[in-house]
């Protein structure tokens, strides 16, 4: 990790790694954790290969859902290694995505009290890196980090 370009997050989930690779991977699974609550997700493509599709949408009332992740995978290792970036679309097309272009790297590693769970999102430039952080990525990936914890933790 490059300070100077990359931002993380950092949990112990007390639940197997396939728990926690099952709540990624599951179109149903994901939608409930993956979005600051109260939003919603709605998952519209998640095909987990590489060059496979992401894209959730997002509905602050419930009702109305608006663009939230169009990205593609990178790189799929079984219950151990997930990498999507949105600076390529679901579509396989150069994208420009806001607020930030992002590539995120979704690590789970067995630990004595179930999975050690990290994330580093990589940014292109430290001008994107810090304009990624005063949007809230500490409290937004965080909170996402947090909820699938509850999720995962809640449903074994």
């Amino acid at each position: 990790m490059n300070p100077d370009l990359d931002l993380s997050v950092e949990r112990v989930i007390r639940a197997p790694r396939e728990a926690v690779w099952d709540a990624w991977t599951n179109p149903a699974g994901l939608a409930q954790w993956w979005i600051p609550a109260p939003a919603q997700c709605r998952v519209d493509r998640l095909e987990v290969r590489p060059g496979g599709a992401f894209v959730t949408r997002m509905s602050e009332d419930g009702a109305l859902f608006v663009p939230h992740v169009d990205a593609c995978f990178l790189v799929v290792e079984e219950r151990e290694l997930l990498v999507f970036t949105n600076a390529v679309d679901s579509g396989w097309r150069p994208a420009n995505p806001e607020p930030v272009r992002m590539t995120a790297e979704v690590s789970l590693r067995d630990h004595a009290e179930g999975t050690d769970y990290r994330v580093v999102v990589r940014h292109g430039d430290p001008t994107s890196r810090s304009r990624h952080a005063e949007l809230g990525f500490a409290e937004g990936w965080g909170t996402v980090a947090d909820q699938l914890t509850r999720f995962v933790e809640s449903t074994r």
